[in-house]
């Protein structure tokens, strides 16, 4: 294993690059201010994903606009740091965010913010807690993983009209053995640019933790996907090509092979947002933060034969 090639690029703690290795302080709280955790929930039909974009509906724009509200901060934003950045259309039930108060708007806030914040946000966005965060806590950098559930019907009768913004139909009857098949061949980390949209100085190696598929007692499909960090449309590539395979227009080894190809197969497709929810953030104990922290930005490497 010693003897083996290294090869990787700056190491990424969401989906996208990290800005370099840790400097001492990084994550330290600036002064006089309070670092404040925030758990949420979205539903993300009416957003263009999380990021604040211009003339555009986001979540984070919605949350950071209540926040100036509440605070009464007059012309002054405080910026939200976010686990993972969901796309449009992208759904979450565990998304964390923290964000930087000064400690003279947190005292005054603190036992009231979280009822602020629900009376002033858009019903399609919630935040259920509102905490000061641990010594070195970041939304992005400390979390060890992300758990996602991608949800697909295929009955023929379609999708419960009721469920049909949470829920893909698939036109053909899926078999979940031969997927979960499928799936046990992508477990581990791997170089996943074969499932990635590529991003100029971002690495796309991963390590994926958990790869299942299971039928519920309604019929409904559910993907679970976790791993301690996701590029770019990897989840609706890999979840587009097992279900190629659960139709039966691929073998149970064909995912794994456009894996060991290392390009972009055309023959991937990368399925719609609307199936896709983030459900869990994961972070390690509060004395290993700092630690995790330095970790994420570090090089990440892949060992290669």
């Amino acid at each position: 294993m010693n003897d083996g090639v290294r090869k990787g690029v700056a190491g990424c703690a969401a989906e996208d690059t990290a800005d370099g290795a840790a400097v001492p302080g990084r994550d330290a709280v600036p002064d006089g201010h309070v670092r404040v955790r925030l758990d949420l929930a979205y539903d993300g039909a009416a957003f263009s994903g999380w990021a604040r974009q211009n003339a555009r509906r986001t979540v984070q724009g919605e949350i950071e606009e209540a926040l100036r509200v509440v605070t009464r901060s007059g012309g002054r934003t405080y910026e939200l740091t976010v686990a993972g950045r969901t796309d449009a259309g992208v759904h979450a039930r565990g998304q964390v965010a923290h964000v930087d108060l000064p400690a003279d708007v947190w005292t005054g806030q603190e036992d009231l913010l979280l009822r602020r914040l629900t009376g002033r946000l858009p019903q399609d966005v919630r935040v259920w807690r509102a905490a000061e965060a641990p010594p070195y806590f970041n939304a992005r950098f400390s979390a060890i993983w992300r758990r996602y559930v991608y949800r697909v019907g295929d009955h023929p009768g379609g999708v419960d009209p009721l469920r049909r913004g949470h829920v893909l139909w698939h036109n053909w009857p899926l078999d979940v053995d031969a997927m979960n098949e499928a799936a046990r061949r992508l477990l581990g980390e791997h170089d996943f640019a074969a499932y990635c949209k590529r991003r100029e100085g971002a690495t796309t190696i991963r390590t994926l933790r958990d790869l299942r598929w299971e039928r519920g007692a309604d019929g409904i499909l559910e993907c679970t996907v976790e791993a301690d960090a996701f590029c770019h449309n990897m989840v609706r590539a890999l979840v587009g090509a097992m279900l190629f395979v659960g139709d039966g227009h691929r073998p149970p080894d064909w995912p794994a092979t456009v894996l060991a190809g290392g390009v972009r197969d055309s023959a991937v497709h990368v399925v719609r947002p609307h199936g896709l929810t983030l459900e869990t953030v994961g972070y390690p104990p509060d004395d290993q933060l700092a630690a995790r922290n330095s970790a994420s930005r570090n090089l990440r490497t892949l060992l290669l034969p």
